[in-house]
């Protein structure tokens, strides 16, 4: 309906003052400029001019259809200078675990920021098999999930391993120091949702030792899981780091027996290289970074 060219000749004409003007700064004869406007007008079905001796004004509509053109030129001219500048830039579907988005993901954005500035993100908190699933469907780019549940064929780099912990509320339940897996099987235990790899284990570490059902709950929340171990609803496990940074619900960690001690989770950061090996080795490679200083950090 219109074109960036229009839009360079209509400002030049109400710049110069008149077609002939604009004739001479655009390099574009006269005639053709007048023969583009008319037939602008024409496509629009108004007036963009009102001729006055031998200048020109733009009427309101005309004046109205300069000032949205002026925005897209705008547009044009920031989409061109933020491809030109950094030739990481667009928007990256990126699927992260619940555990790694609460605590790893803000540190690794926040280090792309200043040397990627364009570069935008849709981020998905998943499960580990909802976004094995994306990534086979084209529908995410990059995902950082467990290890074991990453789809055959993708590109993986394993991310340092997170280690989960026992926790409840304190004084709620009273347990021996330390408490064994009988112990904690009586009890109503809070965890992962049902779908998730650390439910599974969980729910097999207490089929041998348990003499009647039990009761295990599953969110697919973390921050769920943590508000019921603070209300007493039951025992639950969270990783050390998500419950090292939410101090505020209180939580205390169980000494636990080496037969209650849950394996840790092994994350990794994926993607298909055929697709998005470039953002794919990029993002990988301030994962690396951003989780060597989080190690750093505990370790001081």
């Amino acid at each position: 309906m219109i074109e960036f060219r229009d839009i360079e000749i209509l400002k030049a004409i109400v710049q110069q003052g008149g077609f002939r003007a604009a004739a001479e700064v655009t390099g574009v004869a006269q005639s053709a400029i007048s023969n583009r406007i008319r037939h602008l007008e024409s496509r629009l079905k108004v007036s963009i001019f009102e001729r006055e001796g031998r200048g020109v004004r733009l009427t309101t509509i005309g004046r109205r259809l300069l000032e949205e053109a002026e925005i897209l030129i705008a547009q044009r001219d920031r989409i061109i200078s933020e491809l030109t500048v950094d030739d990481m830039t667009g928007v990256v579907r990126f699927g992260v675990a619940e555990t790694m988005g609460h605590t790893f993901l803000p540190q690794m954005l926040n280090r792309l920021k200043e040397p990627h500035p364009y570069l935008r993100f849709e981020i998905s908190i998943e499960t580990s098999l909802q976004m094995a699933n994306d990534i086979l469907k084209d529908d995410l780019d990059v995902a950082i999930l467990l290890r074991d549940q990453a789809p055959s064929g993708c590109h993986m780099t394993p991310l340092p391993p997170v280690s989960l912990g026992w926790y409840a509320r304190p004084g709620h339940f009273q347990l021996p120091s330390p408490a064994g897996i009988g112990d904690l099987s009586d009890l109503p235990i809070v965890t992962f949702s049902k779908t998730t790899l650390p439910h599974k284990r969980l729910v097999e570490m207490l089929a041998p030792v348990r003499t009647q059902a039990g009761i295990v709950h599953g969110s697919t929340s973390l921050a769920t899981v943590m508000q019921l171990i603070a209300l007493g609803f039951g025992v639950g496990t969270v990783p050390h780091i998500i419950a090292q940074a939410s101090p505020h619900f209180g939580l205390q960690e169980l000494a636990v027996s080496d037969d209650a001690k849950l394996p840790d989770l092994e994350y990794v950061i994926c993607y298909v290289s055929e697709r998005n090996d470039k953002i794919g080795r990029a993002l990988t490679r301030f994962a690396l970074e951003t989780a060597d200083q989080m190690i750093l950090k505990i370790d001081q």
